[in-house]
């Protein structure tokens, strides 16, 4: 049995009270308050909206690719489109909104009782908000990781926004990091590291890695533009540069980048699960370990992606592989704390019928599924000779993102709805979003696998009439169409329930065995 230390540090404990929140916000509140529920709920509305746009973008270029030949979009369009979906998506979507549930969980489950440096909190918004303004306008045409010499050459004349766009997001990240940064630590001296829930050591881990890769992504930025300016010639090879200079310090950023929204990720499941459960995560110090390695392994490993660019020979090959191969260890450490808390007793009634805990398990599936498969990305052989720039790369990429971090936002958004609007959310229609999801998400990411398989070049607006390659593009666009047909019901759901749905108090996610204690539905659910 749980002891009442473990509940606390673990979190399964309720922390609020249903209220409507949302309801009582005026304009000024929304755009100005410091209050963190207020910055919370405006960066996952804004995350909601990136989240729609990114994924009409996704809808309208995988249009062009479910046939061979030219349908709708030509090259450039294409590739414009391209490039302002994965942006949106990792610096406008995900990011934002694992943070923002963070910057709402913090305070109560940490104890600080506010959001500690809410107003850098609240200049990262606004940064991010200029970013997004500034990268549509410049219309960037040259993928979301913008290598030059290309980047460089292609664009309008407004192409310069994009660049200060990449240096505002870097600004954004950062101020986001120091807040998350200041939170974790403040809470660590107030309640020893020993005793800090896993959602300070989560805020501990995002900061260091935001605070410190950050500051090169916005260099990056800034040299870009002084390149384009012809004032510096940095990047550019036609005037002396160097393209092995930019991707050493735009990847320092960039593999760093693919756990800056794994980690809140992380961190919010290990708050939620313990809470549907009614006991504490397995292992404490084990996710604390796989905290800290995965902080320390994302730094250092950035050297495999530019491994097919030029030739790493010798003890740096060798060296490369063997720390890309240790990610599996922290990985796995958090794979299997989670197993093993589900397995230790059983999960009650309540759980299972929960839309947020359905959208969890999900999300631990995914994480399964593309951290196996990136075993193939993580060999140097098959890596540079087979997969690399094929869609196997994708696939991976949307296992991780789409299937894991996305499915935990969502599970984040749905646990905190009662929270801030003081209604439940239909449940059938929770259900649907998670199925819809759940099946479009599966099958997207296994089709782009069997291209990379099959060798389908990533970024090509056109290709060959193929079967291998026909077919399964066809079969991916229909996926896509599932999941924003899911993205929809979702929509509807939280607007049409936010002022029809059954009022809530005391703790909407009681736990029991209970038939008639169904959390997550449309009806009230009596506290505990």
């Amino acid at each position: 049995m749980a002891s009442a230390h473990d509940a606390e540090r673990m979190g399964t404990k309720p922390h609020w009270e249903p209220e409507d929140v949302i309801g009582k916000m005026t304009l000024s509140t929304l755009l100005f308050s410091d209050h963190y529920r207020h910055i919370a709920i405006k960066g996952m509305l804004t995350s909601v909206v990136m989240l729609g746009l990114g994924g009409l973008m996704a809808i309208l270029f995988r249009t062009e690719l479910a046939y061979p030949d030219i349908q709708i979009l030509d090259a450039r369009p294409y590739m414009s489109l391209m490039t302002l979906h994965g942006m949106f998506m990792v610096f406008g979507f995900i990011i934002p909104f694992v943070v923002s549930i963070m910057y709402y969980m913090m305070p109560k489950i940490l104890g600080t009782e506010e959001l500690l440096w809410a107003r850098g909190a609240q200049w990262s918004y606004w940064t991010l908000i200029l970013a997004a303004v500034l990268l549509v306008i410049s219309r960037p045409d040259f993928t979301w990781t913008f290598y030059p010499p290309m980047s460089l050459r292609v664009g309008g004349s407004l192409v310069w926004m994009g660049y200060v766009a990449v240096a505002l997001v870097a600004l954004s990240e950062f101020l986001a990091g120091a807040v998350l940064l200041k939170n974790g630590l403040a809470a660590a001296r107030r309640k020893g590291y020993s005793k800090l829930p896993l959602m300070g050591w989560g805020a501990i881990s995002e900061g260091i890695l935001l605070a410190l890769s950050t500051p090169i992504l916005g260099l990056v930025g800034v040299v870009m533009l002084t390149d384009w300016l012809e004032m510096t010639a940095l990047f550019d090879p036609a005037r002396g540069g160097d393209v092995m200079t930019f991707m050493f310090m735009f990847w320092f950023y960039g593999h760093p980048a693919v756990y800056l929204p794994l980690m809140p990720a992380v961190a919010i499941l290990y708050t939620l699960l313990p809470r549907y459960l009614g006991r504490p995560i397995w292992s404490y110090w084990s996710a604390v370990t796989a905290f800290a390695l995965l902080t320390l392994l994302g730094f250092i490993v950035y050297p495999h992606h530019f491994q097919p660019a030029e030739n790493v020979s010798g003890w740096l090959q060798r060296a490369t592989q063997i720390l890309t191969l240790l990610i599996f260890i922290p990985s796995t450490l958090h794979v299997f704390n989670w197993i093993a808390t589900l397995w230790s007793d059983p999960i009650p009634d309540t759980a299972r019928r929960a839309v947020p805990f359905k959208f969890m398990i999900a999300s631990i599936f995914f994480l399964m599924y593309g951290g196996v498969t990136a075993y193939v990305n993580a060999q140097i052989a098959t890596d540079s000779d087979f997969v690399h720039n094929t869609y196997f790369v994708p696939a991976h990429f949307h296992a991780m993102f789409v299937g894991f971090m996305a499915n935990m936002a969502m599970a984040g958004i749905y646990y905190l709805y009662p929270y801030f609007t003081g209604r439940m959310y239909s449940q059938g229609m929770g259900n649907t979003h998670f199925w819809f999801w759940q099946i479009g998400i599966f099958t997207k990411v296994t089709m782009m696998y069997l291209l990379g398989f099959n060798y389908f070049p990533r970024w090509v607006v056109d290709y060959l009439d193929l079967p291998q390659w026909s077919t399964p593009q066809l079969i991916l666009t229909g996926a896509a169409y599932l999941i924003g047909l899911g993205f929809i019901v979702f929509v509807y759901n939280i607007m049409r329930s936010s002022t029809r749905g059954v009022a809530v108090s005391g703790d909407p996610w009681a736990i029991g065995d209970s038939d008639s204690a169904k959390a997550g539905s449309a009806k009230p659910v009596p506290a505990e």
